[in-house]
This record gives structure tokens, sequence and C-alpha cells, in this order.
């Protein structure tokens, strides 16, 4: 609802059939063909160095064998650049080797839609999966069931009251990136970095474990890369301590969902402009 006539149209035509004209049926599609394109499982996030409360592109956009641009931000910039490049008439030299075709503009959108999900997960900047449950799974699903009588679309309804009532002021900023740019990726990521150090680290014990009923898992005390000196998500083997822990940081998490929508619907629009010419990307 978000999209413009024209975005709306041309995402329409972009999808494949099954996904039934739902842009949000294909937002995983990304997970599921991991395992399967091989390249694209460093895509997913980008590594911040221990102690390391910043995010800087040249320094951590790159994979486990050190090949620049192969992180989430590398790779929304290509798949916009991809898709700005057919319906803009733009043909930027793309800088990364591991994206597919820029002919398949089906595949650009749909990992996109997925990375720019991706990067505004709070700790989605790691290589520690067990911490993106944590945040991009626990939480959300504990809203669901203790908050939203098990109805997504409860919480879905809930979060775009927000957008338009308590988050209305802030959301021209959400769209915006400066100096006319499509997208803005490495502002996305910064702030999602602050936000880990700030909220999902902080005052975290090593080895401890967040259990909410059925759903527990214990996280490991070393080793562990990018932000994790601070130590995973704050965790607790209490549930009272855990109900603290997560009712003080799921508003987080919903107004990064909303952020997350808003911005890829406002990257979409400008894309998918069909009257005005917009900057590269």
């Amino acid at each position: 609802e978000y999209l413009t006539k024209d975005a709306l149209a041309t995402v329409k035509e972009l999808l494949p059939n099954s996904a039934r004209g739902e842009l949000a049926s294909v937002c995983s599609w990304a997970d599921d063909v991991r395992w399967h394109y091989h390249w694209s499982s460093p895509l997913h996030y980008v590594d911040t160095p221990d102690f390391k409360c910043n995010y800087k592109y040249c320094r951590d956009c790159h994979d486990t064998a050190g090949h620049k641009d192969r992180c989430v931000t590398g790779a929304i910039f290509n798949y916009t650049k991809q898709l700005f490049s057919a319906y803009q008439g733009y043909s930027p030299q793309l800088s990364c080797k591991f994206v597919i075709s820029p002919d398949n503009l089906t595949e650009a959108l749909m990992f996109l839609a997925h990375f720019i999900g991706d990067v505004h997960q709070v700790c989605a900047l790691l290589l520690v999966p067990l911490n993106l449950k944590v945040w991009d799974t626990m939480i959300i699903d504990s809203a669901v069931k203790t908050l939203y009588g098990s109805d997504l679309a409860t919480m879905i309804q809930a979060i775009q009251r927000n957008i338009t009532d308590a988050w209305s002021n802030d959301v021209s900023s959400w769209k915006n990136c400066g100096h006319n740019q499509t997208v803005c990726p490495n502002v996305y990521a910064s702030e999602s970095v602050r936000m880990a150090c700030k909220f999902a680290y902080r005052n975290a014990t090593p080895g401890s474990t967040l259990e909410d009923g059925n759903i527990t898992a214990t996280m490991p005390s070393k080793h562990m890369t990018g932000l994790l000196a601070f130590s995973p998500c704050s965790m607790t083997d209490s549930v009272p301590e855990f109900d603290e822990y997560f009712l003080s940081r799921l508003p987080i998490v919903e107004k990064r969902l909303a952020q997350g929508g808003i911005r890829l619907a406002a990257v979409l629009n400008r894309l998918f402009n069909s009257e005005v010419k917009i900057a590269q990307a």
C-alpha cells in the first residue's frame, strides 16, 4: 500500500506467478535459496570488528575470504543498480562479480526486498546464526503469541497504525537518502550496528540462555565474531527477566520492521517512476 501506481504495476509484473501479486510472499525467497546459491550466503550480513560500535563499508563489507563488496549492503547497491539499469536507462558497471545476470530482474527484486529487510535487523550485522534467532525470530514469534493472539495479521496492523500515528512525524525522514541517491543501505546498517551495541548486547551474560515457553537458545560465550565481544543479545534463564528484556526490546524490533517496509517501498518508488529520472544509486 506504500507503493506508487507505477511501482506497484512494475512489481506485479516482475513477481513470479507463485507470488500471486504479493511481494511479501517472496521476501523470504533469498533465505530459501541460499544453500543452492552458495555464493549468496555472505550477502545476508556485514561483519563489524570486535569492540566497534560503528559500521564502515570498506572495512566491513566482505565475505569470510576477504572478497570485497560481498555483504548485505553491497548486495543492496548491486541489485538496485540492476533494476535501475533496466527501468531508468542507466547502465552501470557492476563492481561485484557475484551478482546474477542483470536480465533476471525477478530475482533482483526478490533479493533486494529480502536484503533491505536483513540490513534492518539489529543483530543481522553479525556472523552468528543463534543471535539472529533471538532478534529476527524469537522476539517476533513471542510477540505474535503473547501480545497479538497468535495472529500475525494483528501484529502487522498494529505496526501500520504506529506508522500513521506514533511514528508519522518520522516517516518522511525514513524514506529519504542523501545526495538524491536511490538507496542508502550504509545508513540502515549504521543504525543497526548502533542499536546492537545499545540494546542487543548491553548487560549480556556470556553463555546465558534466552527462554520463553518452548523456545530456548543457548548462546556461546566465546569465539564469537563481529560485535560479539559484548556477548549476545542479553539473555537469562528466567522467564520474568526474559519478559523485561522482551518488552523493552520489542518496540525496537517493531520500529525496524516498519522502517524496512517504508524504505523498501521508497526505493521501489524511486526505481520504478516512469516520469522522473533519478540519480545513480
